[in-house]
């Protein structure tokens, strides 16, 4: 059985770290101990931007990201392209592409794929909203950015047969996305070359 070495508040400090992804016990250790030795500088900073985001993020109504305001600054951001839905599976896909410069148009982010392992089913994922949304006549061409797993890729046909009756053209990525990689590990070039070589369904 393992001591605590410092007191409840620091060891607490370390359990919530260890939480975080890419963090496991030891990382967390050491981060911990970062901020309680840069005090002034790092941890009272970064509590109070923590304290902000909690009261003040949102999730956006319209597409799924989170912001600090409801339309998001993507949403309402007049110069976007009405004409284009990009879809992604969480908001950490849309951050990747966003990052990549390579889309001008309007997202949804779907909360999830499909998955019959996970227990994941359609009305567990905004579906409705995206089909509501595709159903605008401004919209021309909706982009599966899902990632190209077994999963992403069954989320990508089912929703390829929900539009079928819609007027809009349904393309995925193309090359620079591997099989069975995942958007948020993907450079900027390459998500950016995927975007731009988009194929049909």
């Amino acid at each position: 059985m393992s001591r605590a070495i410092a007191g409840p508040e620091i060891e607490r400090l370390i359990q919530l770290l260890a939480k975080l992804p890419g963090l496991g016990p030891r990382s967390a250790r050491r981060a911990a101990l970062h901020l309680v030795k840069k005090r002034e500088q790092l941890l009272g900073p970064l509590s109070e931007a923590m304290a902000v985001a909690r009261e003040r993020i949102v999730v956006c109504s319209t597409c799924g990201n989170v912001d600090t305001r409801d339309p998001c600054g993507l949403c309402s951001d007049p110069r976007r392209d009405d004409s284009l839905i990009v879809v992604v599976a969480d908001i950490s896909d849309l951050w990747a592409l966003e990052r990549s410069g390579a889309v001008s148009g309007r997202y949804h982010v779907l909360g999830g794929v499909l998955s019959a392992l996970d227990g994941v089913r359609p009305e567990h994922l905004s579906l409705d909203a995206l089909v509501a949304r595709a159903s605008d006549p401004a919209v021309k061409e909706v982009i599966l950015a899902l990632n190209a797993t077994v999963d992403g890729q069954t989320t990508a046909h089912f929703i390829t047969d929900l539009m079928a009756h819609l007027p809009v053209k349904v393309t995925k990525l193309a090359h620079g996305v591997p099989v069975g990689g995942e958007l948020d590990y993907l450079d900027d070039g390459t998500l950016a070359a995927a975007i731009r070589q988009r194929t049909g369904f």
